[in-house]
């Protein structure tokens, strides 16, 4: 079997899982971060990633597992086939980790499950990237995937807006550097907080009502909560693109994209697998 590479990005908010093949992310798993989680936990937690595709129940890209197929020289259905195939496994990784407590626990289970220490994000990995940030050790390591993904798939300039525990606004500009960016509080981070800070507010779903002037106090907190994030994203790539001078692509990646993409004023494209490519290309960049 062709060598296959576990991506594992570690959030605040969720953990997500990819395997690659010949450079192409094949499928993605996502389970919810513990902070309490053991080591076992975590390596059952990546078990279980392989076990889903053993069944079927994981993403697949069909499109990605076809370009595999054909630059390995293997017919995609039998790829397929393979990789459900019992004590099928990664032989190498790479893990990004924005939750320093968590990072040994990852990387120990991708190292249990690959045979061999996984690449961890990090100073000292060569990433290709031009970096105009006044500490580039400063940068979390899902931003550095999220720009190497959109360098090599967008092209400069370009703009990515990560949808997580925070908003996250990265700016690849026309010299292809990392230019910098924006960190806001997320868009359920933000109700967490609204909810926490006001005695007599219920938690609410976070989702969009029909209109913005809401008609219960419900739907007027869903209103500021979606209506408002939408809102600063907008107003805030106003803000990048005057200070840039131009208007580049914009790409929308995270959780509730596909929500926020529908209903902002600038047109962007939607890639929930932005950051695990990222991790994929920078694995091929530096294990030789």
């Amino acid at each position: 079997m062709e060598q296959l590479v576990l991506a594992l990005d570690a959030g605040n908010t969720t953990t997500r899982f990819g395997v690659a093949l010949a450079g192409e992310l094949l499928a993605t798993w996502e389970v919810s971060t513990d902070l309490r989680a053991t080591p076992d936990e975590a390596t059952m937690a990546l078990a279980g990633f392989f076990e889903a595709l053993k069944f079927g129940l994981a993403r697949v890209d069909e499109a990605a597992l076809g370009r595999a197929a054909a630059s390995c020289g293997r017919d995609a259905h039998r790829l397929r086939r393979v990789l459900s195939e019992p004590g099928v496994r990664p032989v190498d990784g790479i893990v990004s980790s924005v939750v320093p407590a968590l990072t040994d626990v990852w990387v120990g289970a991708a190292a249990r499950l690959c045979g061999r220490r996984p690449l961890v994000v990090g100073p000292g990995l060569k990433t290709g990237l031009k970096m105009a940030y006044n500490n580039p050790t400063e940068v979390g390591a899902d931003r550095v995937a999220d720009m190497v993904a959109l360098k090599a798939t967008y092209g400069a300039p370009s703009v990515v807006v990560d949808l997580g525990t925070t908003t996250n606004i990265e700016v690849l500009n026309e010299k292809s550097e990392f230019a910098g960016g924006v960190l806001a509080p997320g868009l359920r981070l933000s109700a967490e907080a609204l909810v926490a800070a006001a005695a007599r507010l219920p938690m609410v779903d976070v989702r969009a009502p029909q209109s913005v002037i809401g008609r219960s106090t419900r739907e007027a907190m869903q209103s500021g909560i979606v209506y408002g994030e939408v809102a600063r994203i907008d107003g805030l790539l106003d803000m990048v693109f005057a200070e840039m001078g131009i208007e580049p692509r914009v790409v929308l990646s995270g959780h509730d994209a596909e929500v926020i993409a529908a209903l902002m004023r600038h047109a962007s494209t939607v890639d929930q697998t932005l950051t695990l490519r990222g991790l994929v290309l920078l694995h091929a960049a530096n294990r030789k």
